[in-house]
């Protein structure tokens, strides 16, 4: 099981997003997800967090890219203790609550998150349930 963060889910869905490789690799996760590989579990605000960062950075394709994201009807968490991690994670690392919400459900969850932020997972990854896309 695995938790995508915003920045891998755009750059699987938007090439200029990310680097070639970013890409690549997100192309490659995108794959495993849809072929059921993998199953998704994500925080509750990573719809709207997902669809503001496409509508920022592709409008021409943010409607259809959301709407296609919405179909998929991942399982999401909003638990008072996936709230309550991820604020002391937010506190702690002093890092934004959004990618803190989505590592507090891999670490509550024991499924894995997955990012393309190289400063969240600089910041992260001795805590454990984290990759970083591509790494």
């Amino acid at each position: 099981m695995i938790t995508l963060d915003a920045s891998v889910i755009v750059a699987a869905l938007i090439p200029s997003s990310a680097s070639t490789e970013l890409f690549r690799h997100g192309r490659d996760v995108w794959a495993d997800v849809q072929s059921g590989r993998v199953s998704v579990c994500q925080p509750v605000h990573w719809l709207a967090e997902t669809a503001g960062v496409l509508a920022r950075l592709s409008p021409e394709s943010a409607e259809a890219d959301t709407a296609l994201l919405h179909a998929l009807e991942w399982q999401t968490f909003d638990e008072v203790e996936i709230w309550s991690r991820a604020v002391r994670l937010s506190t702690e690392l002093k890092h934004h609550l959004f990618d803190t919400l989505y590592h507090a459900v891999a670490l509550e969850t024991g499924s894995t998150m997955m990012t393309a932020d190289a400063r969240y997972f600089r910041k992260a990854s001795e805590l454990g349930n984290i990759r970083f896309l591509g790494g």
